[in-house]
């Protein structure tokens, strides 16, 4: 069986974990057929948009407690190759060039939070889904997923959630930041669809570069950032999209 499965029905993709009675927790085997999967996705001009889901009663409850236990015996190189891993997958789907959608239907702890954390748009059900940064509570650290939660929800609201570890509702990680939409359970996946399918609409390069300048403006000085800004504006506008969008909105006006 597969702990990542992948669906197409173009524009859209439908990434699911499915180790669902682990909780589809993040070994190594899954966290590397994600990373694959990715790719998979990546290669087809089709998509433009990408749901990523897990399987049985939660989204993603985070590390697998067997596997974090074998880590005691691994050297420090090991350890850093390991931690290395899991990086590696945050990242490509922090940078991955169609927007992510995170279905968050149950429990979203621990390295399943940062997992969430990493996508561009998190929709969850108002009724089961639970967000938490837990690892402290274990002498763990959330380590990289810490620096993406302070780029989204900011110093405060990441040092509440990062040293109490306490678990929180749908409505509470909207309120937030952490969460972009909030459904009722029996709405979730109709109304996530119609979300990707929304921005699957929308042209594939200005996606890819509206993505690439919301990674890029983070730690730039305002006036770098404006300059920057220049710069994409002006390489945008010699897009083939735009340049075929504002022929439409012409044809439209006349």
């Amino acid at each position: 069986m597969s702990l990542v499965e992948l669906a197409f029905s173009a524009p859209i993709a439908t990434i699911t974990l499915n180790r669902p009675e682990k909780r589809n927790a993040l070994s190594p085997d899954l966290l590397r057929q994600l990373a694959s999967t990715l790719d998979t996705v990546n290669e087809r001009s089709d998509i433009r948009a990408v749901i990523l889901e897990g399987n049985g009663p939660a989204f993603c409850a985070g590390a697998d407690l067997a596997y974090l236990q074998q880590l005691a015996q691994f050297s420090i190189l090991e350890n850093m190759e390991d931690s290395a891993l899991l990086q590696t997958v945050f990242y490509k789907i922090f940078t991955f060039p169609k927007p992510v959608i995170a279905k968050v239907h149950g429990p979203a702890i621990a390295g399943g939070c940062g997992l969430a954390t990493v996508c561009d748009i998190v929709v969850a059900g108002r009724e089961k889904a639970i967000f938490g940064y837990s690892e402290v509570s274990i002498g763990f650290i959330a380590a990289i997923v810490m620096v993406y939660l302070l780029r989204k929800v900011g110093d405060t609201t990441a040092r509440r959630l990062l040293l109490t570890a306490e678990r929180i509702s749908a409505e509470e990680a909207h309120r937030m930041g952490l969460v972009s939409y909030v459904v009722p359970d029996d709405q979730l996946d109709r109304f996530t669809t119609e979300l990707a399918q929304k921005i699957a609409r929308n042209s594939a390069s200005a996606l890819r570069l509206t993505k690439q300048m919301l990674q890029a403006l983070h730690g730039m000085s305002l006036e770098a950032g404006l300059q920057y800004a220049v710069s994409m504006n002006a390489l945008t506008r010699m897009t083939d999209d735009c340049q075929s969008g504002i022929q439409r909105f012409l044809n439209r006006s006349r």
